[in-house]
């Protein structure tokens, strides 16, 4: 009887998270995915660059001045390409984290799942693996920019950032 009434009770007043408990979620998901990200990040440098000649040139400036333009441009490729490399694999493992729990059964990353959050569309369902990813999406490019598209969450009825507004989702308390 009390979950029939607690359900019923999410359906018509709904508690949305406000900005703080879904900035600290985001915290917690930040460091989940940022420091594997970094030490593998640090291992595609090393990996790339080698032990030799490239990092004694980061750590030696006047070494450089031994180097051929052959040699030169050679470091440059490869640290350009291991650049790339790190961008392609955080910009894969964030989707998959991200909009993958988004859309999964918890509703949520693991951050918004140890603070009692969920992300859901307007009626309070789950919403699908695309849905998840336009929302990620317009998070990393749209909502960072001055960090309007957080503060909008504030001022808005349904406590939305402008990532959820544009997506149709809502982040609620369970």
């Amino acid at each position: 009887m009390n979950a029939t009434l607690e359900k019923e009770n999410l359906h018509t007043h709904p508690e949305f998270a406000g900005f703080w408990i879904r900035f600290a979620a985001y915290l917690i998901d930040s460091l989940i995915v940022g420091i594997p990200l970094s030490m593998l990040g640090i291992v595609i440098f090393m990996l790339s660059l080698g032990t030799s000649d490239a990092m004694l040139i980061l750590m030696n400036d006047p070494y450089i001045e031994t180097l051929t333009a052959e040699q030169e441009m050679d470091l440059i490729i490869r640290y350009i390409v291991s650049l790339f490399a790190i961008i392609a694999i955080s910009y894969i493992v964030s989707i998959a984290y991200f909009a993958g729990l988004h859309a999964s059964k918890w509703q949520g990353t693991v951050g918004k799942k140890l603070l009692g959050l969920k992300v859901s569309d307007i009626q309070g369902r789950r919403i699908s693996f695309w849905r998840a990813l336009g929302r990620y999406a317009a998070m990393s490019f749209l909502s960072g920019i001055l960090l309007i598209g957080y503060i909008i969450a504030a001022f808005t009825e349904k406590k939305q950032a402008l990532h959820d507004l544009i997506a149709g989702t809502i982040v609620l308390k369970k």
